[in-house]
């Protein structure tokens, strides 16, 4: 495979928090770590919390409970904990004028709030919910842009005992009351509006449109969050957030337990209707603050922001990550690369960022404009990248780390899912960085790489991704549905979670995966993941995106077909096309060569950036493409289907 790219100076080494854990454990070596946190997890998430200073107000008796099995596991036994105290209210004490976030909104207003103005804010938000009627177990859905208000509403409603449902900004009525439906929020939180690539998003009027079709609810917030003067609201129902809290009452954390559900994410099915993922207030905190720790290494004069939004895992990953970890965090509402595609890098520059979490897909759309785009800015705070959403190809993750981050800033990438709560495999900076390499298992994660009957297989055979027995992020099941979650992860092998993708390991310990296992391609008997094959065609410069899908044949069983985004400025031509099927006959064989490439606009994506094959593949056999509900970018569908 690669060698490895990145290693850290011993200063640098020393000075991690890993090193640091190390040192106080008396482990030698990262592998041995990696080793004892997965064949010991009791004594690993113990150690953590202590190591982490995270807040329990009554202690747990024991760590972890499996009595039921360990897709039923719980963690933290009989102990209090509340997500909002072990993010906000120690550092609020500790360090209370350190910043807690800094945010831009895409017109370019910024501010500032420290962690004794957010535990404030929190606590009057908590007050507010409180008079209204919410209450420990019940549900607040919030459906709001990147912005200090999305975090201060996820604190606020943890803080009371209650469920946070974020909602992703980009959703039409038809998807957010799919996420209204089957949990019932006492409260809904909503932003009047916002802009993006200029355009006026009227999020009100789709929230009112959402809740008609959920059969109604109790109570709206408004947060003012445009500058319009027409928000449709409802006597009686609707009121403005600013209003309510001018009179609130600031609520202190109610005693919670660590099992308690805080959160409900909803991650999209190949069909039906989306699942909700349903987190706890210990183990959702405690795998994502060691996460910020030990994989990204934060620390408190860290600001640490992803390219995300609330609605999808990253979001509520990003605000746990850094503020239990006592750094700032930063959010941005705008697109990467408008109006201009230096776009990113002015908000890294004006925003401090030191670290940028990316997915691949960003990457290789800011690509053909050249690293001079991010040279016009002063990058100097940011001193490593993370990533994660899709395998990486060669080529756009060279660039980010060559050209971008002047071969000096590591790549953290890491891999996991809304259902794992958090990271299966991270690379690691005492480890060293590989080129598109996810490093080692995640610690406290005793991941494996099985073969069809249930082996363990090495030696970069690619097999499948498998977790054995549990850990504390996981989910506690899909919300209203454990047959569902029992045979969507635990019925393949017993007491092991078989996640979907495929992985392998080089001979030097190092982590790669392949793509999503149920979108693997067999040609004429030969097994080939996706992302090889679009891996090849991003190597060409004139595209910036593709998507590999198979289709049926009547002699190979399948046959590969290539959807491809040219970059700007390019227009494709039989010449081109001929390219890039030459560069899959040289690179992968004859057997894998294309037996069609089209070329589209763009290719659906979710907000994370992930490219959607199987949207593409029903499309393309004109088959119902099923649950769309986390497309960003519907327009891409009709490029596709005019084919």
């Amino acid at each position: 495979m690669f060698e490895i790219a990145w290693a850290p100076d011993q200063p640098t080494a020393d000075a991690t928090n890993t090193a640091r854990f190390m040192r106080d454990h008396g482990i030698a070596s990262y592998a041995d770590l990696v080793k004892r946190s997965s064949v010991d997890p009791e004594w690993f998430w113990d150690a953590v919390v202590d190591f982490l200073g995270l807040p329990f107000d009554t202690p747990y008796r024991a760590v972890r409970d499996t009595s039921r099995g360990h897709p039923w596991a719980t963690w933290f036994l009989g102990g209090g904990f509340n997500l909002s105290v072990a993010c906000v209210d120690r550092w609020a004490e500790e360090t209370p004028d350190h910043p807690a976030i800094r945010a831009m909104k895409e017109d370019g207003q910024s501010r500032t709030l420290t962690y004794a103005e957010m535990a404030e804010r929190v606590e009057l938000l908590a007050g507010s919910l409180s008079e209204l009627g919410v209450g420990r177990g019940d549900a607040v859905a919030v459906y709001l842009p990147m912005s200090p208000e999305a975090v201060i509403s996820l604190l606020a409603v943890s803080r009371i005992g209650a469920i946070f449902i974020p909602v992703f900004s980009g959703y039409g009525a038809d998807a957010v009351a799919a996420r209204l439906i089957d949990p019932k929020p006492k409260a809904l939180i909503c932003a009047d509006g916002f802009t993006r690539r200029g355009r006026q998003i009227r999020m009100k009027e789709v929230a009112d449109e959402a809740i008609t079709k959920a059969d109604g609810l109790e109570n709206v917030i408004v947060v003012r969050y445009s500058d319009r003067d027409d928000t449709p609201m409802t006597s009686e129902r609707d009121v403005w957030l600013h209003d309510i809290l001018k009179g609130a009452t600031p609520k202190g954390a109610v005693s919670t337990y660590t099992e308690d559900p805080v959160l409900i994410a909803y991650t999209s099915g190949t069909t039906g209707k989306p699942k909700g993922a349903v987190h706890v207030q210990a183990g959702l905190t405690v795998k994502l603050a060691q996460e910020g720790a030990f994989q990204l290494d934060v620390k408190p004069d860290d600001t640490l922001m992803w390219v995300t939004d609330m609605g999808w895992i990253m979001g509520p990953w990003m605000v746990i990550a850094g503020l239990a970890n006592g750094a700032t965090i930063a959010t941005f509402d705008g697109v990467p690369n408008y109006p201009n595609p230096d776009r990113l890098w002015e908000v890294v520059d004006k925003l401090g960022v030191t670290t940028l979490g990316l997915s691949p897909t960003l990457v290789r759309a800011l690509q053909p404009h050249g690293s001079a785009e991010a040279r016009k800015h002063d990058l100097s705070a940011l001193r490593l990248f993370g990533s994660t959403g899709e395998p990486w190809n060669p080529e756009p993750w060279r660039w980010l780390f060559e050209e971008v981050g002047e071969s000096k800033r590591p790549i953290i990438n890491i891999s996991g899912g809304t259902e794992v709560g958090a990271c299966i495999l991270s690379a690691n900076l005492l480890q060293g960085i590989k080129p598109t390499s996810l490093g080692a298992p995640a610690l406290g994660i005793d991941a494996d790489v099985y073969d069809e009957e249930g082996n363990p297989i090495r030696d970069g055979n690619v097999g499948e991704l498998v977790i054995r027995g549990s850990w504390p992020g996981m989910t506690r099941g899909f919300w209203g549905e454990p047959d569902r979650y029992i045979s969507t992860y635990w019925s393949r092998f017993e007491d092991t979670w078989v996640h979907g993708d495929w992985a392998s390991v080089d001979e030097d310990g190092f982590w790669y995966l392949h793509g999503r296992s149920d979108d693997t391609l067999n040609i004429a008997g030969k097994r080939i993941g996706p992302a090889e094959i679009e891996s090849v065609a991003v190597s060409l410069e004139e595209v910036t995106m593709a998507a590999a899908i198979g289709l049926p044949d009547e002699v190979k069983g399948e046959a590969i077909a290539l959807y491809l985004v040219p970059a700007p400025g390019v227009e494709p031509d039989a010449s081109l096309t001929g390219r890039v099927s030459d560069a899959c006959d040289d690179a992968l064989g004859k057997a894998f060569r294309p037996r069609s490439i089209d070329w589209v606009g763009d290719l659906p994506r979710t907000r994370s950036q992930k490219i959607m094959r199987r949207v593409v593949k029903s499309l393309a056999m004109g088959e119902d493409p099923g649950d769309l509900t986390s497309l960003e970018n519907p327009e891409s569908l009709e490029g596709i289907t005019e084919l």
